[in-house]
């Protein structure tokens, strides 16, 4: 037997085992991505068709995947709770990332591949008269951004706050100020808004990487990023530095988590609506777990940050217990004194908001947990994407626990 000729068989027999790898990968990617539109086309009839006679939203959760393989699905609508949301699919797009990937070791490539669920026909936010709400690219060494700016018609030239909105995934800023109608408290507050976007370049389903452990340090990533768009919107508008505050919605309340984590020195307070903790994960599969309510609890923040947040308890999408492991992460304060208050929303949504002062009597945390709600930005108009306009107001709420922290005198700058 010639070696020569047992190495031309072995290289053919190679070839031909990873062009049927490459076929099978290919044809998974088929079933992966049909799956992924045919849910997103079932949620949609379901929006569509199942408002509630009351008024209410009748949006649904999406359900996430079982594990790596599997697609994200629409549950029977009928089976849905009265106040359940469609929850964003955080982590879809690292699957359809690692899937991609290994498609890309078998030789085939998936340039242009706009898989996923990017909603059609976002709405564009109003704009008071006088106002402004403009477009500015942020570029630095973790790289670039694009990101929206609402300048209220009362800015002079006065040092303003600064909120910093982080959307949750397949929204942008268009749609997110649309439900949220955080421009028209701004405009009647007189405070400037950040918008920033996160592109399908890097993450498939617009979701900030949460999950990533590069994308939860400071001076690197997303983070770096984030809290240079707040620097660049303090500087170009002579802003309060004092008092520049984060919120975000699902992958974006994570990330604003992550914020009061890794900048405790730049941001006076955060607002985490249906988010997790910083560090609830550390790459895919953890994520998976840390969405089911699953996850080991990450640690408390090292420094003290001010912290609303928002969570309804029959969250499909991101489980309650990351609000409690929001909370208890922020809690770096010890001593604080706690009440509980328990009400109903005028749309009838029913809520426990549970306060905790520190000795001087301010508030460091307020936790809201939304009785009935699903995944939805609570008191949202639904002009925008994955709001529950029944419940209370957050985007109020928010800014007026905003509003009450300014950053610690001793605090060093960012």
């Amino acid at each position: 037997m010639k070696l020569g000729g047992f190495g031309a068989s072995g290289s053919a027999e190679a070839e031909g085992q990873r062009a049927a790898r490459a076929a099978r990968m290919t044809a998974a990617m088929g079933r992966f991505q049909r799956r992924q539109a045919d849910a997103f086309a079932r949620w949609a009839e379901a929006r569509d068709h199942a408002a509630a006679p009351d008024g209410g939203s009748g949006i649904i959760d999406m359900e996430a995947p079982q594990g790596p393989d599997g697609a994200w699905t629409a549950p029977d609508p009928a089976a849905a709770p009265g106040h359940a949301a469609p929850g964003g699919a955080d982590i879809a797009s690292a699957v359809m990332r690692t899937v991609r990937d290994g498609l890309a070791k078998g030789g085939i490539t998936l340039d242009g591949f706009a898989g996923g669920f990017v909603q059609p026909g976002k709405p564009t936010a109003t704009v008071p008269e006088g106002a402004r709400f403009e477009d500015r690219i942020f570029t630095a060494a973790a790289g670039s951004r694009r990101y929206k700016v609402f300048v209220p018609s009362g800015y002079t030239g006065q040092a303003l706050p600064v909120l910093l909105m982080l959307h949750g995934c397949t929204q942008n800023p268009d749609d997110f100020a649309a439900g949220t109608r955080m421009n028209r408290l701004a405009e009647a507050q007189t405070f400037l808004v950040a918008y920033p976007e996160q592109p399908q370049s890097a993450n498939m389903q617009r979701c900030w990487n949460w999950y990533a452990a590069g994308d939860q340090a400071r001076d690197g990533g997303e983070p770096a990023l984030l809290a240079g768009i707040a620097r660049a919107v303090l500087e170009e508008f002579s802003a309060d530095p004092d008092r520049v505050y984060a919120a975000g919605l699902s992958a974006g309340g994570a990330a604003a988590a992550i914020l009061a984590s890794t900048y405790p020195d730049l941001f006076a307070a955060v607002g985490v609506h249906s988010g997790l903790a910083c560090g609830s994960a550390r790459d895919v599969p953890s994520a998976f777990a840390a969405m089911k309510g699953q996850g080991s609890a990450p640690g408390r923040n090292r420094q003290a940050v001010p912290t609303i947040v928002f969570h309804g308890d029959v969250d499909r999408t991101v489980h309650p217990a990351n609000g409690d492991q929001v909370v208890a992460q922020a809690m770096a304060v010890t001593g604080l004194a706690e009440t509980v208050e328990r009400g109903t929303s005028p749309g009838g949504v029913a809520y426990t908001r549970t306060v905790r002062n520190d000795a001087a009597g301010q508030t460091q945390l307020e936790y809201w947990v939304l009785h009935g709600a699903g995944h939805a930005w609570s008191g949202g108009s639904p002009d925008g994407s994955f709001t529950e306009p029944s419940g209370p107001d957050a985007s109020r709420e928010m800014v007026r626990f905003f509003l009450a922290h300014a950053r610690k005198a001793g605090a060093s700058r960012a």
